[in-house]
């Protein structure tokens, strides 16, 4: 379990007991004997990013999660645990020492040190790099003098080496999860041929990374097509017990799903909406179900006029029958969602955005047209994750029950969709799923909403919003946190930035050529658990 984020197929939810159990065994896709020389076969989107620091989506991470290590990772209660650390400790939640285990290496033979992460951390936050995880070093103490177009800066004076394999993160304030939050993906190291130049990324890294994993790179990124790896010998922790892994890159669920019944492709991570009603018969104990931590929402684009009233937003959410269309479309396979975090953390609340989230046409439509809502709505979605038959069964609602013309637009890929957002090009409501990166409820607020968020790609600030995250940052436990993120949830419910939709659950299928194929909550298969079948 490791790094979580922005989904790019249809995340299929959790129900809100946390006790679901697989619908098959749990894996075994045939009576052969392993075969750990046989490498496996994984879908995975097309990835935006290769680079640590950058990567903010799953199918990105998935990869990455291949080819690093991290330093902490999570147990079943959602308590972080050393991997690539020895220890992590404070006494007072501010100066954090890390200490890493010895032997580790880099696949090009780097042994991996402090500097590795001090490295990969400066160039992260540096804001001329125009890093999308740049937000998880805000807590860092220094990160201001790496900001603007001219920072003052170019490393954070929080990072200091102490020996070779031991160095001090000093944070700006008391932050009590932080050890937790160091399972994330932008807190892996990068080895010195990373760099052309101190804090320069070398030209062709993204496209071959070389990490301190359990896999290593073979060959480089073939775009739109797959990403190959292969065992690395030297790593000195668990070992996978596969000769490497195809993560093969669809545009569409639907071919992917039709590959893995013919047993051209190992592993589908999202069976299709039109499959969940057939997927039992087709696949047998090879469908399999498991909780997840995914969300999905429809976005606004706070910035743009005609959405910047909080009436306006309110209206569509109250138009939008999210029972229906969890039964029609997904076949009861999901969870509606009517708040902003996962029941899967603590601090977790039933229904906190109230009436915004009770389907009620009349008043919706006449709270529409007293706001001065637009008379033509736009949902634009990604092609490759399977979103069609939602979005066009969404459009209708709001057509019928709102009076509007309402069109539903596929950019080719999720990654054309984060890139057309994060330029601020005018793409109507757009749709958005979300992994957690790590178990807490902060992490489903900051990202996404915080003034200077990773991932607001609505572009909305509330100053009382981010000075109660804050306050919930500084707070000395679990307990005095969550009491502050739930009055910035609060906020959010009046505000109304997106509109939570579903909650979401593994629905994933496998050929009869692998076992022992488990999903975590955050949309990746377990790649040191996967076994091939002779």
């Amino acid at each position: 379990m490791r790094v979580r984020r922005l989904a790019a197929w249809t995340a299929l939810p959790l129900a809100v007991t946390l006790g679901l159990v697989a619908c098959g065994s749990g894996g075994d896709g045939g009576s052969g004997q392993s075969d750990p020389n046989a490498a496996v076969r994984i879908e995975i989107a097309e990835p935006q990013h290769l680079v640590p620091t950058n990567t903010n989506e799953t199918s990105g991470s998935q990869v990455l999660a291949a080819l690093f290590s991290p330093l902490v990772d999570y147990d079943e209660a959602n308590k972080p645990y050393e991997v690539a650390a020895e220890s992590v400790t404070s006494s007072d939640n501010k100066v954090w020492t890390i200490k890493l285990k010895d032997g580790y290496t880099f696949h090009n033979g780097e042994k991996v040190t402090a500097e590795n992460y001090i490295d990969a951390w400066n160039y992260g936050a540096y804001a001329p790099n125009g890093q999308n995880s740049s937000y998880f070093f805000e807590k860092v103490a220094g990160y201001e003098d790496l900001q603007g177009e001219k920072p003052a800066a170019k490393t954070l004076s929080g990072l200091k080496k102490v020996d070779d394999l031991t160095f001090t993160v000093t944070l700006t304030e008391p932050y009590s999860e932080f050890k937790t939050m160091l399972g994330y993906t932008a807190f892996y190291p990068l080895p010195k041929a990373a760099f052309s130049a101190p804090g320069v990324l070398a030209e062709g890294y993204e496209q071959a990374p070389i990490g301190q994993g359990p896999f290593k790179i073979k060959g480089t990124w073939q775009h739109d097509a797959k990403v190959e790896v292969e065992k690395y010998d030297a790593f000195p922790g668990q070992k996978p017990k596969v000769a490497g892994v195809e993560f093969r890159i669809y545009q569409q669920p639907t071919a992917a799903y039709a590959d893995v019944l013919s047993d051209n492709l190992d592993v589908i991570k999202t069976i299709p909406t039109e499959s969940l009603s057939t997927a039992a018969t087709d696949l047998g104990d090879r469908f399999e179900q498991s909780p997840a931590s995914s969300l999905q929402v429809l976005a606004f684009p706070t910035f743009q006029k005609e959405f910047s009233k909080p009436e306006v937003r309110k209206a569509i959410s109250m138009a939008i029958d999210r029972d229906e269309i969890t039964k029609s479309i997904f076949k009861d396979s999901q969870q509606p969602a009517r708040s902003f975090v996962s029941p899967v953390v603590a601090g977790y609340r039933e229904n906190t955005i109230g009436a915004a989230g009770e389907f009620d046409p009349a008043k919706a439509k006449a709270m529409y047209q007293a706001a001065g809502g637009p008379s033509k709505i736009e949902l634009s979605y990604n092609g490759d994750g399977g979103h069609k038959d939602w979005i066009d069964a969404t459009c209708n609602q709001l057509k019928a029950n709102l009076g509007v013309e309402c069109v539903g637009t596929a950019e080719p890929k999720f990654a054309d969709l984060l890139t057309k957002l994060k330029a601020k090009q005018p793409v109507g409501l757009f749709r958005m799923g979300w992994v957690m990166d790590y178990p807490s409820m902060e992490n489903y607020l900051g990202p996404l909403y915080s003034t200077n968020g990773s991932s607001n790609y609505y572009g909305y600030s509330n100053p009382e919003f981010d000075k109660l995250l804050a306050e919930g940052a500084k707070a000395p436990n679990e307990e005095e946190a969550i009491k502050k993120y739930q009055a910035a949830e609060d906020l959010l419910a009046e505000d109304l930035p997106v509109i939570p939709l579903r909650y979401g659950q593994n629905n994933f299928g496998h050929s009869t050529k692998v076992k022992n194929v488990e999903m975590d909550l955050f949309d990746r298969v377990d790649l040191l658990k996967i076994e091939a079948v002779k």
